[in-house]
């Protein structure tokens, strides 16, 4: 298993390699309402320098092997409206974590979260050959948890003050999996999903 920069194209979103090309868009997207960055760890971003910033990081992290950034495109306008990455990659493992998602408020709860996340897993799965897809979240973010409860994921468990957040708040972190055999069925139920909702519903 060796994530590599790749384009995943469905119906309503486009997943695209992350590039520096994509911070208006980014900016413009995040800006409309900044409350969307509350639960991510990184900071948000306060302009347009600090955009491009957060995505050179990004691009900083894919070079080393560590990351794959992708935009998240909206088919229709064809602008990028939030992010996305693989990271947490362990090529030895076959293991890798989806993560750093966030999309604009216009845009959540319409049929772009539910299709780039099963773009994303069968890419993995299927592509790839991964054994292990996990997710985490904040134990505060109920939302979240639902979110990708709703995907089929796994509940594992809590890490306790795993990470050192905004507002010295120490994060506990709720874990997630897919597993390569349970994958058939997660993608059963999403396609079932995707065709009696137009492709729609949040998936977080």
């Amino acid at each position: 298993m060796n994530p590599q920069p790749v384009t995943l194209v469905g119906k309503h979103v486009r997943l695209e390699p992350l590039s520096l090309a994509h911070v208006a868009d980014l900016w413009s997207a995040f800006s409309l309402d900044p409350s969307i960055w509350s639960w991510l760890i990184l900071d948000p971003p306060d302009s347009p320098a600090a955009m491009q910033s957060i995505v050179s990081d990004a691009l900083e992290a894919q070079a080393r092997g560590d990351e794959i950034p992708f935009a998240q495109i909206e088919v229709a306008s064809g602008k990028a409206v939030g992010g996305t990455r693989y990271l947490n990659i362990s090529r030895r493992d076959r293991g890798l974590e989806i993560g750093n998602t966030w999309i604009g408020r216009p845009w959540q709860r319409t049929a772009i979260n539910t299709e780039a996340k099963y773009l994303l897993l069968r890419h993995a799965f299927e592509d790839l050959g991964a054994v292990r897809v996990q997710f985490k979240t904040d134990l505060r973010n109920l939302a979240s948890q639902a979110a990708i409860e709703r995907l089929g994921a796994v509940k594992e468990g809590v890490l306790r003050k795993v990470v050192l957040v905004r507002g010295g708040h120490y994060r506990d972190s709720v874990f997630y999996s897919i597993l390569a055999e349970e994958w058939p069925a997660v993608k059963g139920r999403l396609e079932a999903k995707m065709r009696g909702r137009g492709l729609g519903g949040e998936t977080g």
